[in-house]
């Protein structure tokens, strides 16, 4: 993506509308300005911000603190996953550190807030005071309005694909006129490296997963048509409507098959790689954005929760761009010291005249910005041309194939499209082309951004500045991967071989790990068994595993430009029969349940009505089975364990009481009690609002309040005193309000039938104080009504809603209302239901917090 100065630019793909400049980390000081009011302020406010808040008007910005963290530890490592670990550890607890007052103080505000630790910043939404008295604060840096940022219609016709083959890998066809021009293909067959051993990510509009040309080299493969998406993809959006991998916009599924699509379409088409969705669909926003850049660094699992630096990709590409300030040239830095290498595009606001009209990130000093050029070798004119108006670097680094690029598309499809976009991916492919052929180079960001720079083919255009060795048109020139392969340090050898199944002589899929002190490489066997690896010199451990076949442990020595064999006979191991119950969050028999292996070939079962399954066909060997319940879900969390298969296993799996995403608080059915109002709130009519003073301190996500909101549409509101005229969502939810407990959310209204009432109950230390709408009617219908109550529990903490006379109306039972708990900032929550005929006459949920 990236922002076009005119719609003329429409045949550049990704382009977006124009955004207003808003310096965050560094930058040109008219970006920012100062309210009177701040005068003695000792953080930059984004002027944005200011026009906003000065007309009375709330904005979303984030505070960027002054402190940030110590990563020369982290480049000083030389293993890339040490590197990835340190920074990351770095990262966090300096953030961890340093926003401490902060949240302290935004939480005395009642201003719910989001923490990022790649770039040390917190999201929040707040008026002109709140702004004011932020850029007073020391720790504070800087104030910055959040960006959205809008892509352009892309402009492409489709083509024809390569059939691939399900059985032998991708058939051998020509390659895409891009991946010939840089000489891929004679680094295949030069070096018999397509890029094994690599991984490589994106930060886009997501990714088709299942695209034919894509699903062999996806990380989450676990073959047999089974995935598992922990780690492997991220979706910080929540656009995509299931736990798998998609795209909803196409720019994403692109970029990735110019990378490692087979078929010949991309240029790596041996690597693996993994995604994180950092674009909504067509936008792509600055917390989204964000999240994504922090999980490139530290993927998670599902939940995202449980980060795992060690699974950070080698290689990030990021086709998008905007603007000539963000957030990103901290998070570029980041992602460099944990040694992995990133590629920008230069941008579609070029003329073919022009200069400086490359933009951020890829116009940032610290970024390897990527230029476009055609199929005869001219520039595009799109391309967008330094030097940078950013910080007057010269821009790009290096130009790459950019226009009629064809590549893979949803829905199985392939289109040729154009934009710098497009010329990205040839860089981040050709990367993984290096570091497969020359180890050694593997996190070593500064050296390889040479070897590409010196390889690259000189084109003398310097108008805009430069030399013809480097210039602010072409950047270094051409990329020429080849000539960067050769003049690589060639201190590897190579290890290779074949692994079958030792009794039938059948080729087999495993995964062949090699590993000493300083290197970790795995690459999974192709449809004929057989493996590659360019590994540094050295004595290996090398683990093969896969499934249906017995471990095994071999140990090599690889010489430099020597080809060690190493063939793998496998063992066969016997199948046993897996079988057990599900049980849902109160010990019941539970139908409908999903039952998996989250890391073997198995197809998934579902339990029978009275809660039972079978494998009837599992191999031996140690696993991960998991059990997630059917909609509604309600409180029923998902169970997972270890398994050991060797013989018939019975497992009962518990379903364990559901949690938002953080652990923070869990759900269960109560022990329904219901507590009568005593005091009447004087709160009627519709979309109304009243404050109330709480008994006893409640604490709510962290967070002490003695006071909170009632609303007339069944909401306990902490942080804001407005009405309740919002429409009910699912939950969490970046927009207001945040910081609620959805007692019955829905269009309610309080006629003179209706009351809200409150009571408390118990001795001081064991005190219950209750929220309770009574005979509340429906504002569409008001002859369906409803009672319940919101308690909130001294002692414990513990909220518990009840409800009393559910009759058999669906609004009744909650059809068209959000029932749950949210977090300050609309980021975690806690859904029993959203829209759901659910609910239960006499029934309680009880929402309790972890225990300190």
């Amino acid at each position: 993506m990236h922002l076009p100065r005119s719609l003329r630019r429409r045949s550049a793909a990704w382009s977006a509308a124009a955004i207003t400049a808003a310096a965050v980390l560094i930058g040109p000081a008219p970006a920012f300005a100062q309210s009177d009011a701040a005068a003695k302020s000792t953080a930059k406010v984004d002027s944005a911000v200011l026009d906003t808040v000065g007309k009375g008007k709330e904005s979303t910005f984030f505070v960027v603190l002054k402190k940030q963290a110590d990563l020369s530890a982290a480049k000083a490592k030389r293993a890339h996953k040490d590197k990835a670990r340190s920074a990351f550890a770095a990262l966090r607890t300096e953030a961890n550190t340093s926003q401490k007052s902060l949240s302290a103080f935004l939480d005395k505000e009642k201003v719910g807030h989001e923490s990022f630790w790649i770039t040390n910043a917190v999201k929040v939404t707040g008026d002109q005071k709140l702004v004011d008295e932020l850029a007073k604060r020391s720790d504070v840096a800087s104030i910055v309005k959040e960006q959205t940022y809008h892509l352009d219609k892309i402009e492409a016709s489709s083509t024809a694909g390569t059939k691939i083959s399900a059985d032998s890998g991708a058939t051998e066809v020509t390659p895409e006129w891009g991946a010939q021009d840089i000489k891929a293909d004679q680094v295949w067959d030069q070096y018999d490296d397509r890029g094994e051993g690599i991984v490589i990510a994106n930060v886009d509009s997501g990714v088709q997963y299942d695209h034919p040309a894509l699903v062999g080299n996806y990380r989450g493969n676990l073959g047999n048509g089974t995935f598992s998406h922990d780690y492997n993809w991220y979706d910080p959006t929540g656009q995509c409507t299931t736990a798998a991998p998609c795209d909803n916009n196409g720019h994403g599924t692109h970029t990735m098959g110019t990378m490692v699509g087979q078929g010949g379409v991309g240029v790596a088409p041996g690597a693996k790689w993994i995604a994180a969705k950092g674009c909504e669909t067509s936008s792509c926003s600055d917390s989204s954005l964000l999240a994504a850049g922090q999980w490139i660094l530290a993927p998670t699992d599902h939940n995202g929760q449980n980060p795992r630096p060690d699974l950070a990709p080698d290689i990030v590409n990021n086709s998008w761009g905007g603007g000539d300030t963000n957030f990103y040239q901290s998070i570029v830095q980041a992602w460099n010291a944990a040694g992995i290498f990133e590629a920008f595009a230069s941008g579609n606001d070029g003329d073919g005249t022009t200069c400086s009209t490359g933009h951020a990130p890829g116009s940032q000093a610290d970024s390897y910005g990527v230029g476009a050029y055609d199929v005869n070798g001219k520039i595009a004119d799109f391309s967008g041309f330094g030097p940078s108006v950013f910080d007057g670097s010269m821009k790009p680094n290096i130009s790459a194939p950019g226009v009629n690029v064809r590549s893979t598309w949803p829905g199985s499809a392939y289109k040729s499209i154009s934009g710098t976009s497009m010329a990205t991916p040839h860089v981040a492919g050709a990367v993984a082309l290096l570091w497969a052929a020359a180890p050694s180079l593997i996190g070593q960001i500064d050296e390889t951004r040479t070897i590409l720079n010196e390889g690259s083919t000189d084109v003398d255009d310097t108008h805009c500045g430069g030399t013809a060795a480097m210039n602010n048109v072409w950047g270094s020139g051409k990329l020429d991967i080849l000539a960067s392969v050769d003049a690589a340090p060639h201190s590897a050898g190579t290890l290779t071989g074949t692994a079958k199944d030792q009794a039938t002589g059948k080729a087999a899929t495993a995964t062949v790990t090699a590993q000493n002190a300083d290197t970790k490489r795995s690459v999974t066997t192709d449809a004929a068994g057989a493996y590659q690896l360019h590994l540094p010199a050295g004595t290996y451990t090398i683990t093969t595993s896969g499934y249906g076949f017995a471990s095994r442990t071999d140990t090599v020595t690889i010489e430099v430009g020597q080809t060690a064999t190493l063939d793998l006979a496998l063992t066969a191991v016997a199948h046993h029969t897996v079988s057990g119950t599900v049980l849902d969050v109160t010990g019941k028999p539970l139908k409908g349940a999903t039952v998996k292996f989250t890391d073997a070939p198995i197809d998934a079962v579902t339990t029978a009505a009275d809660g039972t399954y079978t494998f009837p066909s599992v191999a031996e060997g140690s696993f991960r089975l998991s059990a997630a319940p059917a909609a509604p879900v309600l409180c029923n969390g998902t169970w997972s364990g270890a398994l050991t298969v060797d013989g018939n296993e019975t497992v009962q799996a518990a379903l364990p009481p559901r949690t938002d995403a953080a652990g923070t608080y869990s759900c269960t059915p109560g022990a329904y009690s219901w507590i009568n109002g005593q005091t009447k709130v004087a709160l009627s009519g519709d979309e109304n609002a009243k404050a109330v003073t709480l008994p006893f301190p409640v604490k709510y996500y962290g967070v002490s309040y003695t006071s909170a909101n009632i609303t007339t549409n069944g909401l306990v509101n902490f942080l804001s005193p407005r009405l309740g005229d919002y429409a009910n969502t699912a939950l969490p939810a970046a927009a207001q309000p945040n910081g609620v407990v959805a007692a019955f959310w829905d269009d309610l209204t309080l006629d003179k039938k209706s009351s809200v009432q409150t009571t408390t109950a118990g001795a001081t230390g064991n005190r219950r104080f209750a929220i309770v709408w009574n005979n509340a009617a429906l504002a569409s219908d008001t002859s369906v009504r409803l009672t319940f109550e919101a308690v909130f529990d001294e002692a414990t903490g513990a909220i518990t809603l009840q409800y009393k006379g559910i009759g058999s109306s669906a609004p009744q039972k909650g059809s068209s209302a959000t029932i749950g708990i949210e977090n300050q900032a609309g980021t975690d929550a806690l859904q029993y239901s959203f829209n759901e005929s659910v609910l239960k006459d006499a029934s309680a949920i009880r929402f309790s917090p972890k225990a300190a």
